[in-house]
């Protein structure tokens, strides 16, 4: 039986061409190196700076702040659009209070991260 999968993982990349390409040197945590064309790596991928000098629980607490302040970002562009009019007003009402709660979960780990 098939199923999809959703993934969450922290790498180590650079900005690299192959074969005059776009792309970048991605690094795993076991060490192995491979190449990805900008567009997929870009498209999978968030920045979130230079946090190697941290212990790991601190980076992952700024790869979630980094990947939260994405899905807010996101989810405020939707509540932008003409189409989030059309919804119910029950679903919009779920959607602003979702987008405020991420704001709160956002600014929580927004105060972790300035005590580190």
């Amino acid at each position: 039986m098939t199923q999809d999968y959703i993934g969450t993982k922290q790498i180590t990349a650079w900005e690299q061409e192959k074969d005059g390409q776009p792309g970048y040197a991605v690094k795993y945590a076991d060490g192995y190196v491979s190449w990805s064309p900008r567009e997929v790596f870009e498209a999978a991928y968030l920045p979130m700076g230079h946090v190697g000098h941290l212990p790991p629980h601190q980076q992952r607490v700024i790869g979630e702040k980094v990947q939260l302040d994405d899905k807010v970002q996101k989810l405020n562009d939707f509540i932008g659009t003409e189409f989030f009019k059309t919804l119910p007003d029950a679903e919009q009402d779920r959607l602003l209070r979702q987008a405020m709660s991420m704001r709160d979960y956002a600014t929580v780990l927004e105060e972790r991260i300035g005590a580190f």
